[in-house]
Parts: C-alpha cells; structure tokens; sequence
C-alpha cells in the first residue's frame, strides 16, 4: 500500500495547497482521493487579475497521475470528499471509474446549492458513475471512508491504513488547518464552512478517531506550514 500526496494548486501569497491523493493498494488498485480543479482553471489563472490559486498544466490531475505511471483509465474509484471546484472538478475525466460519495452529500448537491452548481458538469456527468454511500464504510481493504460534515453536508474523510508508516488520516476540509491550541470544541469556522456546530462534531470525531487508532499523520486539507513539509509525489508514504 502506498499513498501518495499531489499538489493540484497553490496560494501563491499564502502557501494554501490544494491537494489530491493516489492510494495504491497492494493487489495493485488506484484509488483516487479528490481530482482537483476543473482544466479551464489553467487560463484563468494566468490572467495578472487573478486573486485565485495558481494552477499550472502540469498540477492537473491527470498529468499529475501521468508523472506516476497512472492513466485516468487506470483508475478504480475516486473518492469524492465533496463537489467544491478545488475537490471535484476533474471528476468527469474518470470515465471508468467509481466514483464514491456520500449521499447526504450528492443528494444536497443535487438540492439545487448555488454553491456546487457552479461545476456541476464535471460532477453531474454521462462520464461520471457514481457509488453512494451512507455515513462511514469501508471501501476497500486499509481504505475507510469517514463521514465528517460540517464544512459541507456529507463531507467525507479516508483513513489509509499504511503498513510502515501506520494509519494516516486525511481530514480533507473537516480540518483544514492544524487545531494550534484550539479544541474541536473551540475551533473557529471559516466563512466557507456551512455548519459551524457539525463542523466542531467532525472535528471532535476525527480527533477521537486518530487517537483511539493510532494514526501517526493527519493531513490538514489546506496547511501551507504542514504541507511544506511533507513528501510529496513522486514520494509517498507505504
């Protein structure tokens, strides 16, 4: 089993990353965890206005994969944390895969949010199979999916359960950012997160998770200061 971390976009004031993950198991499955922003991202943020993240060709997912030997019909199931555009906006580009998500999630997309509507044709798609699931499951042997909303409903998180490094788990948006010296209960929501009370609940979940499984990483979602320091593809953690 190994995963591997891909910078799919930066801040380039802040040092935000916008991560995706390749979990390769050891019968030799590519799980993908989030595909990043859609390819027209690319133009855009060449423009000398653009407040955005800076997204190169060569951050795209699928060139991203190609650096590791892996091409989109290589894929298995892509976990789809949730359908912001930094998440899900190359979904469309896994037309064999699986694409697992929650279903409180799709089903609240699908409710008609102005703010999942904006990319709406890369996850509502012909190209786009979708498995969903309710609360938390195992999706494949070493691989749990976590149902952790708040930042957005049906939120998902995945714990990797690595055989040298140990579990690892990756909190996507439910924890963005290391605590510092704030509790679950005291952490403070940004503008983005819809749930403030649902958030702190996933927070306090996830925490209680990684201890009472021994998790020896927890990837933030959005940590420039932890992601700087990181292995990132073409290195992984096994």
């Amino acid at each position: 089993m190994r995963l591997f971390l891909m910078q799919l976009g930066i801040a380039p004031d802040s040092g935000t990353p916008y991560p995706g993950y390749l979990i390769q198991t050891d019968d030799g499955a590519n799980v993908l965890v989030d595909t990043g922003f859609p390819p027209g991202i690319v133009e855009l943020s060449r423009a000398p206005d653009f407040r955005g993240p800076r997204v190169t060709k060569e951050d795209l997912i699928v060139n991203q994969l190609a650096r590791l030997g892996v091409k989109p019909d290589d894929v298995r199931y892509v976990v789809a944390t949730h359908y912001d555009g930094d998440h899900a906006g190359s979904l469309d580009s896994f037309p064999n895969a699986e694409i697992v998500v929650q279903r409180a999630h799709d089903e609240a997309a699908r409710s008609g949010l102005e703010r999942f509507a904006r990319i709406r044709g890369h996850w509502d798609s012909p190209n786009v199979h979708l498995r969903r699931v309710d609360g938390d499951v195992e999706l494949l042997p070493g691989i749990e999916l976590i149902e952790s909303g708040g930042h957005v409903p049906g939120h998902q998180s995945v714990l990797v359960r690595l055989p040298e490094t140990g579990p690892v788990l990756l909190a996507i948006d439910a924890i963005s950012h290391a605590l510092g010296d704030e509790t679950p209960e005291t952490r403070t929501a940004a503008p983005h997160d819809m749930d403030p009370i649902g958030l702190r609940a996933s927070t306090r979940k996830l925490v209680d998770l990684a201890g009472r499984e021994g998790v020896t990483l927890i990837v933030y979602g959005h940590d420039g200061q932890q992601w700087a320091k990181l292995k990132k593809a073409p290195e992984f953690y096994s």
